[in-house]
């Protein structure tokens, strides 16, 4: 059973006593949580990282699936590839500017059960001061009480996106064919959130 209940055949959604408790606001925890993407690299083998520092919350509502929101706050200096040159590049006027744009955000304005364990949220991300749509796939993993006593609920998400849509055009062609950095850039999400007292 989904975190919302199943669609039926008119398209509502019938809210259960299980879906129906978990209606409320999550923190999300960023010990428990990636925020990754995967790059493609000179045309060859795939670059993956992360952002280590961010916030964020979630407004769950069991019986009506619409009114679900998701906020994040990503700390764009907390970008972590594996390699600190890369790290570096990244940080640069090249990529991110973060000396200028320390914060990229996600605002959602749309949540949909699609049915089963599947949703779909839509919302503004803005990168470099730019602010553009993008459509996040997400599973729930369940909800489960931690040996703390924090209630807590897990989804895992895809997107994809292009940077140049945001202005990050930087890339070096190949002599080969083809450029260094791919424009499609795949984020993969792995989220554990509290719900708050």
């Amino acid at each position: 059973m989904g975190i919302f209940g199943r669609k039926n055949d008119d398209t509502a959604t019938a809210a259960t006593a299980e879906t129906a408790a978990l209606t409320g606001d999550y923190t999300i925890d960023p010990a428990h949580t990636t925020l990754g993407f995967v790059a493609r690299h000179a045309m060859v083998t795939n670059v993956k990282g992360n952002f280590r520092q961010f916030e964020g919350s979630l407004h769950l509502d069991g019986s009506d699936p619409a009114k679900s929101t998701a906020s994040l706050d990503i700390t764009m200096d907390s970008i972590t590839t594996g390699s600190p040159d890369r790290d570096g590049h990244l940080k640069s006027a090249d990529f991110f500017k973060t000396d200028e744009f320390p914060t990229m955000t996600f605002r959602s304005t749309k949540a949909e059960a699609l049915g089963g364990d599947d949703y779909r949220i839509t919302g503004d991300l803005t990168i470099l001061g730019v602010t553009r749509p993008v459509t996040i796939d997400l599973e729930f993993n369940g909800a489960a009480k931690d040996p703390f006593g924090n209630e807590r609920v897990g989804f895992e998400g895809k997107a994809e996106i292009k940077r140049s849509d945001w202005g990050v055009t930087w890339n070096a062609a190949l002599e080969t064919g083809g450029v260094l950095v791919s424009d499609k850039i795949k984020l993969n999400f792995d989220i554990s959130a509290i719900k708050n007292a």
